[in-house]
């Protein structure tokens, strides 16, 4: 009787316990912030492609260029604060490989092709804000750099490099590919479906270009292969195959908005292509990084919606 009791009494007790309110489970918290090591902000040297001009910049400053001219600077602190994050890691992937050095003898350049956009004459409180917040902080994979690609719109499903870009030089396993983000539900319309004709003489240099072959007589157009997410990975052109990725490239990115297609077809003597989205769809999508952030994302968090098995962290402070 007395054991009863006891056990009666340690019940009691147990139970009072886990209802207490210092007890109760409390929702995981956000991740912080990365903490900031001693390194100093470096400065980098910048070509100027429009006058040919070398200076040096602060880090930084120089972000705050790039994030305005890659996004719209009256959107959300936190999807420029996201965009801030890729423009830091680009850059300093782009100096450790040389690639502008070699053309200039500089660590970047403004030229979209040869490095990223860069516009100081967009530069607002929002994009100073989204700098400053994410100051010093970068993606790495395994101690690298990772290419920190992104892309307008991604048609509400992100691509791996393989599929977006034809890029297979070195593994990727940080892009995650079939992400579904939602953003047509908020983007233009001319990025929820698009059409595009262009004459097939052109097309027929363009593939020439692309591949050195001669297409033949251009009767049908088709898509050979498409990839995970839907994507055109090849194009068939008369009696050639062509990658998706490249023609769109030879044939202007402006014109041939994106490989995620829906049809391809000859009509009046020209090629037509229906399709959505707005951009290679590799990495981070703009115009999801703008939905996550008006549902109160933090800029790490969209990151790591669209890259995994990565670490954000602060090379200054």
């Amino acid at each position: 009787m007395f054991r009863r009791y006891l056990i009666h009494i340690a019940m009691i007790a147990i139970l009072a316990l886990a209802a207490a309110p210092g007890c109760a489970k409390k929702p995981a918290p956000k991740p912080a912030r990365p903490e900031a090591p001693a390194g100093d902000e470096p400065t980098i040297s910048l070509y100027i492609n429009k006058t040919g001009e070398k200076k040096n910049i602060k880090m930084e400053e120089y972000v705050q260029g790039v994030v305005a001219a890659e996004m719209d600077t009256k959107w959300p602190v936190n999807a420029l604060a996201a965009q801030a994050i890729l423009a830091r890691t680009f850059t300093m992937e782009n100096i450790e490989s040389g690639r502008v050095k070699q053309l200039h003898g500089t660590d970047a350049s403004t030229s979209v092709e040869e490095s990223q956009a860069y516009d100081p004459t967009k530069i607002n409180d929002n994009v100073r804000q989204a700098v400053e917040r994410t100051r010093g902080e970068v993606i790495t994979q395994g101690g690298k750099y990772i290419h920190a690609w992104f892309s307008a719109c991604d048609g509400g499903v992100s691509a791996t490099a393989a599929e977006g870009l034809s890029y297979t030089k070195e593994p990727t396993p940080y892009l995650i590919g079939g992400v579904q983000d939602g953003c047509l539900s908020i983007t233009e319309p001319k990025n929820r479906t698009w059409e595009t004709r262009v004459p097939l003489d052109q097309v027929r240099a363009a593939v020439q270009k692309v591949t050195g072959k001669e297409t033949g007589p251009i009767t049908a157009v088709s898509i050979a292969q498409k990839g995970p997410s839907g994507r055109a990975e090849q194009l068939r052109i008369g009696d050639v195959t062509v990658s998706g990725p490249a023609l769109r490239l030879a044939l202007g990115s402006e014109k041939v908005r994106s490989t995620l297609l829906s049809s391809a077809r000859v009509e009046g003597g020209q090629m037509v292509l229906t399709g959505k989205g707005f951009g290679h769809g590799v990495g981070l999508c703009q115009w999801g990084a703008r939905l996550q952030a008006e549902q109160g994302k933090s800029p790490e968090e969209i990151i790591r919606f669209y890259f995994k098995d990565i670490e954000i962290t602060r090379k200054w402070k």
